[in-house]
């Protein structure tokens, strides 16, 4: 881990909520999967840019499993949080969910992508290490860890 200050999750905890436009449809009115695939990456690298402070780059999209559908009358809330850090790599947890008109949210995703801060030059640089002040974080900071190792093996195995 760096010698940078460490940051608490919440420093750059980020929430977003996007409108559904008919342009984000496929043939079925729900919203395409790249759609959101592609609003799921911007969040995560505005999480990573905030706890970084530099341009960041997406290196990795662990998981990112399509629980429900979002249609044309919903809108897209996504909840973003660090959950582990490395030397110059985040992992970022995005939480998506659709929200219908009365207000209810349901679970469409939950996708870990890794990012890499960049200095200057585009290199990777080093990153604040991560404060976990909750039970979860804390949980979440264990998971994290396992997922770099699973990562690393796959990476190893050409997998």
């Amino acid at each position: 881990m760096s010698e940078l200050p460490a940051k608490r999750v919440a420093d750059s905890e980020t929430e977003q909520i996007q409108f559904v436009f008919e342009n984000h449809l496929n043939g079925q009115g729900r919203v395409f999967g790249g759609q959101i695939a592609s609003w799921i990456d911007i969040v995560a690298g505005v999480v990573a840019r905030r706890h970084s402070n530099h341009n960041v780059t997406t290196a990795e999209i662990d998981t990112l499993q399509f629980k429900n559908p979002v249609y044309a009358t919903n809108l897209v809330v996504l909840h973003g949080k660090i959950t582990y850090v490395g030397t110059t790599s985040m992992e970022v947890r995005i939480d998506c969910f659709s929200e219908d008109l009365a207000g209810q949210r349901k679970l469409v995703n939950t996708a870990y992508l890794v990012l890499v801060a960049l200095d200057e030059n585009e290199k990777p640089t080093p990153v604040p290490g991560l404060i976990c002040e909750t039970f979860q974080e804390k949980m979440e900071w264990e998971a994290g860890e396992k997922r770099r190792r699973l990562r690393q093996q796959r990476r190893l195995e050409a997998y």
